[in-house]
């Protein structure tokens, strides 16, 4: 049994087929309210991670509680697989944690299955708005209503690895269109000899279709799962990678020898386009010799498009059967603004989304270049796409396994391109 206070426990959670998400009752609005500061509340906070992040935690959790005497909070935390196992099994029993931390592919999933509570009657109130911009809040909107308040962002980047840009001689990305990027990986391959890669096979990852869609003045999907291509443009963009998969990239075999570490952060190849806020784990990778990394903007299909967008590294959620809205409304709020969170966290959580924890927190030099990064590609950000449809991590492995089909040789494009849009199908209309 967890006790009322911190109590952190990683649960082994066995389970078989998924859980499928069982709707319960509420999902609408709850009385904005104010906070009773004399009824004494017991809330249940969950979240994903490991001893480090649950140590942050249990601080953050004793500020709070310190600030709230009559609020207890009793916390659980698990790996990132077992804790949606585990949440399919509450949602289906109508027993979610109170406050959960949650994850960005999950959120219309769980909305739409009136599991969340909506957060808008607290937004400007016990949610404290002023330290959140407009496109940060937009993010956790599924349907016209908020479900999730973002504790932290990440944008989409090009890192490179300076030590190995040394040996090859070249410079560092000046920027440019793809076909720019391409070639400028072409030219440290070749300085290398089989040393190391310029890259890898860029068109193997969803997120560089969707930017060069976004600069188009398209998308992905739309808000109702309406593909924002067609197969002749999916076509377009696989064989545009045709050249880095003859040679100008790692090959296919060598990057799966790497395995569970990547081409990138085994220093096999100088360059990686990602998110953000995997530099840390880059560099620690890496090891001895590596104390900083390029970080730059991606290649640009259209000048001037605003193609890159803030995603959440995660987000804070209200269970829609919380029999505590307000307290719990403001335990999100304390978690997500306050000072004391900024401070506690720092960037264990990604660069923190409020200026209020983002002012607090004491950012190492991986942090603040993520930071200036972000500040860099200002002009470049535009509105983030509506919250993925159901089923969209399927869409998304599905083209990476398509991808590592395509620098194998197994398949080709016309067949790729086939069999994606049957997956896609599926996926779209079950």
């Amino acid at each position: 049994m967890f006790s009322k206070k911190r109590t952190f426990a990683a649960v082994a959670l066995a389970t078989g087929a998924a859980v499928a998400l069982a709707g319960c009752a509420g999902g609408g609005a709850e009385p904005a309210g104010t906070l009773d500061p004399e009824e004494e509340v017991s809330l249940d906070l969950a979240f994903w991670g490991n001893d480090v992040r649950a140590e942050l935690y249990n601080e953050a959790v004793a500020a709070f509680e310190e600030e709230y005497p009559n609020i207890s909070v009793s916390t659980t935390f698990l790996g990132f697989p077992e804790f949606w196992e585990k949440r399919q099994t509450e949602a289906a029993g109508g027993n979610l944690p109170d406050v959960m931390q949650f994850d960005y592919s999950y959120l219309r999933q769980y909305s739409e299955n009136g599991l969340l509570l909506e957060l808008d009657p607290f937004l400007g109130g016990i949610i404290e708005t002023d330290p959140l911009p407009q496109n940060i809040l937009d993010i956790g909107v599924v349907a016209d209503a908020t479900y999730g308040i973002p504790t932290s962002t990440n944008a989409w980047g090009l890192f490179t690895n300076p030590v190995l840009l040394e040996e090859a001689g070249v410079e560092e990305f000046a920027g440019g269109s793809w076909e720019d990027y391409t070639d400028w990986m072409s030219e440290i391959t070749d300085a290398a000899g089989g040393e190391f890669w310029g890259g890898g096979d860029y068109t193997g990852r969803i997120q560089n279709f969707e930017l060069q869609l976004r600069s188009e003045g398209s998308y992905l999907f739309s808000e109702d799962g309406e593909p924002g291509f067609d197969e002749a443009r999916l076509t377009e963009f696989w064989e545009s990678g045709q050249p880095i998969r003859d040679g100008i990239g790692i090959p296919q075999q060598t990057a799966e020898e790497l395995a569970p570490l990547g081409a990138f952060d085994t220093a096999n190849t100088a360059s990686e386009l990602t998110w953000d806020n995997f530099g840390a784990g880059y560099l620690g990778n890496l090891g001895e010799g590596y104390t900083e990394l390029g970080l730059v903007a991606p290649p640009v299909t259209v000048e001037g498009a605003q193609d890159l967008y803030l995603k959440p590294s995660m987000l804070h959620a209200i269970a829609a059967n919380t029999e505590h809205p307000e307290a719990a409304a403001t335990l999100v709020n304390f978690l997500v603004n306050s000072p004391e969170s900024g401070e506690i966290f720092g960037t264990n959580r990604g660069l923190p989304a409020s200026e209020t924890a983002l002012e607090a927190a004491e950012l190492d030099p991986l942090s603040q270049q993520v930071r200036d990064y972000e500040a860099s590609i200002a002009d470049r950000l535009g509105d983030a796409p509506p919250v993925p449809i159901v089923g969209y991590g399927t869409l998304e492995e599905k083209f990476r396994q398509l991808g590592v089909e395509l620098n194998f040789g197994t398949i080709t494009v016309e067949e790729a391109v086939s069999q994606f849009f049957t997956e896609m199908d599926v996926v779209l209309n079950s």
